[in-house]
């Protein structure tokens, strides 16, 4: 929606397709194909099998999977038949990124720095709804989006460290630790505030200070538990801050229709 909304319109039927694809289809393809290749480390983490993520048993691999295919390929096939080659670019790099984040033999999620910066894929509905459109990206938006995606990745993944450590998934957070975690969170979430700033003063203020409130719940208290223990707010920072943005772009697309 914010995509769209950054295109001056509140509602466009053509971006329907899109919005469908992301909620069941794309969700199942980023994170049920993570559950499939994390089955080992997930036994272990206390987090799994609530909100903070799912437990799978074995036998429900092959449904997965072939949910993965039947539900992503129609929008895919769809989308390569309606939309430009440049937006077709975006969706498979979006599509392919997520994949090989979880899947052998890229498996990003496994390599330091390279699990964070695949991560910036969350922003590319920004660049790939307007696309679709035919409209020219907020392209500053979009990369502060991805500096901000693969910043709060290594956050929420030291609350992981144990785990991922007791497995062997040498994440960026297992490399750095927790201290310099917080270096390499601080700097990326501080060139996403500049970026933001060009775009929009409020959103800018409100994203430096939400970034900068849950690194120092980390710095009080480095230790695991903590981690897991602020995880909620985490979860909480993009709609926080998302709400300021969205807020603003409906408020002025409204007032122009009155």
């Amino acid at each position: 929606m914010m995509g769209l909304w950054l295109t001056g319109t509140l509602w466009s039927w053509d971006a329907i397709w899109l919005l469908l694809w992301v909620t069941l289809p794309f969700n199942l393809l980023i994170y049920g194909i993570n559950d499939i290749f994390d089955q080992e480390t997930d036994n272990i983490n206390i987090r799994k099998g609530g909100y903070g993520g799912a437990k799978i048993d074995p036998k429900e691999v092959p449904w997965i999977s072939w949910g993965v295919v039947l539900l992503n390929s129609p929008f895919l096939v769809f989308f390569a038949l309606n939309y430009s080659l440049e937006a077709n670019l975006w969706i498979w790099a979006y599509s392919l990124t997520f994949l090989f984040y979880s899947a052998p033999p890229a498996r990003f999620k496994g390599r330091p720095f390279l699990d964070s910066i695949s991560n910036a894929d969350y922003a590319f509905p920004l660049a790939i709804v307007p696309l679709a459109l035919g409209e020219e990206p907020i392209w500053l938006a979009v990369f502060a989006l991805m500096a901000w995606s693969l910043a709060k990745h290594t956050y929420d993944a030291i609350q992981d460290i144990e785990e991922d450590e007791f497995v062997g998934i040498k994440t960026t957070a297992v490399y750095l630790g927790v201290k310099k975690s917080l270096v390499w969170v601080g700097f990326w979430w501080l060139v996403s505030t500049i970026m933001f700033a060009f775009v929009n003063i409020p959103l800018a203020i409100a994203n430096g200070a939400y970034a900068f409130w849950l690194i120092w719940l980390m710095i009080k208290d480095d230790s695991a538990t903590n981690a897991k223990r602020i995880y909620k707010y985490s979860v909480a920072f993009p709609y926080v801050v998302g709400t300021v943005a969205g807020f603003q772009l409906v408020f002025f697309m409204a007032l122009e229709l009155v």
